[in-house]
């Protein structure tokens, strides 16, 4: 498996950094955002470096519908029944901070967006 040693990510599925994960299995894990933008916040990412969705390739059409398909499971799981969005930043100009691609599904009642 592909890693970078100095990725916060990567380091977070060595297990050398905690989170509160929310799922795990050999290709993927989902854990709470540390910084949320939404009540309800995790971060799904592959287990192996990939820097970013500029870095993906057809090999990983799988790898990726296993994650959009993960994140409305989450929101249901973690009692998200109101919505939700997956967003995917990708370079500097993409707002992308980590680079190690990462799908950010936020949800959960937002009361400052009600009419």
């Amino acid at each position: 498996m592909s890693t970078d040693p100095n990725c916060i990510f990567c380091k977070i599925v060595a297990g050398q950094i905690p989170s509160k994960k929310v799922y795990e299995d050999e290709e993927v894990l989902a854990f709470h955002d540390i910084h949320p933008w939404a009540p309800v916040h995790v971060l799904i990412i592959p287990k192996r470096h990939i820097a970013s969705m500029a870095d993906v390739t057809e090999a990983e059409a799988g790898l990726l519908g296993k994650m959009t398909t993960l994140g409305p499971r989450l929101m249901k799981e973690l009692g998200v029944t109101g919505g939700f969005r997956h967003v995917i930043n990708t370079g500097a100009d993409g707002g992308q901070e980590v680079y190690h691609l990462h799908l950010h599904v936020m949800g959960g009642p937002r009361p400052w967006l009600k009419g």
